[in-house]
């Protein structure tokens, strides 16, 4: 394992100083990948102080979460790129499925030394993966955490549409000559408007950086193929079809205005799981971690409060 001091490779902004004091970059090989991955010390150690894995969502890296783990300084955060993505290489043994991101996981944390205190924490595509994790491992970690959580089948119900759109665009974009998908999945154009679409705010500042981390980290994918099966498999599944299987205690933190991960969806993932809690941010979508990190951290905050180790 090799390590180095990394500080946030974001606009200083919108981070605190102490963010990237706390910082520091790592890699791992696991089952012939190498994994980059980055840890956030707490400022000061207290009796509430957790470690808490956070597992990025479709097409993100670790710098996504940044804004979070800043605003919870007492916490030490692990924020892996998932292989295949930002500066982790992909899996060479096999396709990245659920599944596999899920063995991904019990690699990581086995190759680190995280116990079955370890909090998990999902935000997106990254809240199936974890869900599903849990469902299959049910003991190897406590409590779950899942932020604008994928709560119903994608190819269901009105956005079923876009996401059929999608598939043909991440179809098209691996079976075109490699310049030209690469070209197409890379489009500025494309980038902007998706960020356009997702974001919320109308602070014009936070719509820059917004925008500018989605041009930054957007297109850090390893290769066409695994970036395919990685979407295939994000809207191939969601949280809702293992909730029952999730019988620890859950926080999920849900968008008001989410047209990824509906709100009404929410509210009956809610009520599937055996301990579940939902909090509600209004006035935000599906870019919880960028556009409202501090109630975000308040409700994390008091989750764990009331779920110690």
């Amino acid at each position: 394992m090799k390590t180095a001091d990394s500080g946030p490779s974001t606009s200083p902004s919108l981070f605190s100083s102490r963010l990237a004091a706390r910082t520091t970059a790592s890699d791992v090989d696991l089952r012939g990948s190498r994994v980059a991955y980055w840890t956030y010390e707490p400022v000061q150690t207290t009796p509430e102080t957790r470690t808490i894995l956070v597992i990025h969502g479709f097409r993100g890296d670790h710098h996504g979460l940044l804004r979070v783990a800043d605003q919870l300084p007492e916490m030490r955060l692990i924020m892996p790129d998932l292989p295949g993505f930002g500066s982790s290489e992909a899996f060479v043994d096999g396709e990245h499925s659920v599944r596999r991101y899920g063995q991904f996981i019990s690699d990581f944390m086995e190759a680190l030394g995280l116990g079955p205190d370890t909090v998990l924490l999902g935000h997106s595509f990254g809240s199936i993966i974890a869900a599903h994790f849990v469902a299959d491992h049910p003991l190897a970690v406590r409590p779950l955490i899942l932020i604008n959580p994928i709560a119903a089948p994608a190819l269901e119900g009105p956005k079923g549409l876009m996401t059929r759109l999608a598939v043909l665009y991440y179809r098209l974009s691996a079976r075109l000559p490699r310049p030209l998908g690469l070209l197409l999945l890379r489009s500025p154009l494309i980038v902007r408007v998706m960020s356009v679409a997702m974001a919320k705010t109308k602070d014009k500042d936070l719509l820059r950086f917004i925008h500018g981390q989605h041009h930054a980290y957007f297109s850090a994918f390893a290769n066409r193929e695994s970036l395919l099966e990685s979407f295939t498999a994000s809207v191939s599944s969601n949280v809702a079809e293992v909730a029952a299987k999730l019988r620890l205690p859950v926080l999920l933190v849900a968008g008001e205005k989410d047209e990824i991960a509906l709100l009404r969806d929410q509210h009956k993932l809610a009520g599937l799981l055996p301990d579940g809690t939902l909090e509600v941010i209004p006035g935000v979508g599906h870019l919880i971690h960028y556009e409202t990190p501090e109630p975000a951290a308040g409700f994390i905050r008091r989750f764990l409060k009331d779920h110690p180790a």
